[in-house]
């Protein structure tokens, strides 16, 4: 898969019981996970250069426990968001400033109460808690704005190895694991997730996470492979086998995919400086963050746009 959002993304909806299961275990049973509405590509102008953004992952869903509407003491609700982002860099600064404008637009978007969680793949904190963004006019506190996050680097990953949670099993790969372990503990979660009870599409994106953050070297994964695709039991050896050629597939694929990504990119950016002259290194950076989705949208609004402006590229 192409990049980290992508792949959480779709691991994350395919697992978002499980995910609270294992993360917010009190507030599990207080949603109905069986009829979630995910909206897709929820985006906004982020100021002040009013860059496009898309929200990661947006979950529209029952409760079973009916939440008080902000504001308005009388009114409850019995729907609710659920808005996670995931968080790649390796300080937290970045998100924790954008996870307020986030939260407003949702609020003023959909008029429902909002549950912001921020999943950080490289950024411990205390591993799971409330992070809060403040802000002051001199000495006077304005805001306090507090919301969930996971810290994947600062957690135990041992426990969710040998635990009964197969989505932790595999986020384990980006826990705390001792180095002379992590061979180890990667064949022990390869080996119990080809042999958990989920079905072949979930059982490769449980696999496909532990191979993608799992840190081996190219001789321990090797060694993994090795090891798993000479397991004794029958089961393991066959389901290994499909699991791993088919990580080889999308590996091959995403370098074919990649590969035409960069093409398309530096097609629409030649047509932008063809029709709206050179462009300033934020605008750049705007194009290089934009999916291919984006890019091929970004080519057809090109025909009548006007200026920068009117494709949302502003400087």
């Amino acid at each position: 898969m192409a990049d980290h959002d992508q792949r959480f993304k779709v691991l994350l909806q395919e697992f978002f019981a499980e995910f609270f299961q294992l993360f917010l275990p009190d507030w599990f049973a207080r949603f109905d996970f069986a009829r979630i509405d995910w909206l897709d590509k929820e985006a906004f102008n982020d100021p002040p250069q009013g860059e496009r953004r898309y929200l990661d992952l947006v979950a529209r869903l029952p409760v079973r426990q009916a939440l008080t509407l902000p504001g308005l003491p009388a009114a409850t609700s019995w729907l609710t968001l659920v808005h996670v982002e995931i968080e790649a860099d390796d300080t937290a600064a970045p998100l924790r400033r954008r996870m307020l404008p986030y939260y407003a637009y949702l609020r003023r978007q959909y008029e429902l109460p909002v549950l912001p969680i921020a999943l950080y793949l490289r950024v411990g904190l205390n591993g799971l808690g409330w992070d809060e963004y403040v802000e002051t006019f001199w000495e006077q506190e304005l805001l306090r704005f507090h919301y969930a996050y996971i810290g994947l680097p600062a957690l135990d990953g041992m426990p969710y190895i040998q635990g009964s949670n197969w989505l932790g099993v595999a986020l384990a790969a980006l826990m705390r694991i001792p180095t002379g372990q992590r061979l180890a503990l990667g064949q022990t979660a390869w080996r119990r997730l080809v042999q958990c009870p989920e079905n072949d599409y979930r059982k490769y994106l449980l696999c496909e996470c532990v191979d993608a953050y799992l840190p081996l070297d190219e001789g321990q994964r090797r060694v993994l492979e090795t090891t798993m695709l000479q397991d004794p039991d029958t089961g393991v050896r066959t389901m290994a086998t499909t699991l791993f050629e088919k990580l080889r597939e999308e590996g091959r694929e995403e370098g074919r995919r990649t590969g035409l990504l960069e093409g398309q990119r530096a097609v629409i950016q030649v047509l932008l400086e063809e029709r709206f002259g050179p462009l300033s290194a934020s605008v750049q950076a705007q194009i290089e963050g934009l999916p291919a989705d984006r890019l091929a949208a970004l080519g057809r609004a090109l025909l009548r746009a006007q200026s920068l402006r009117d494709l949302g590229l502003e400087d």
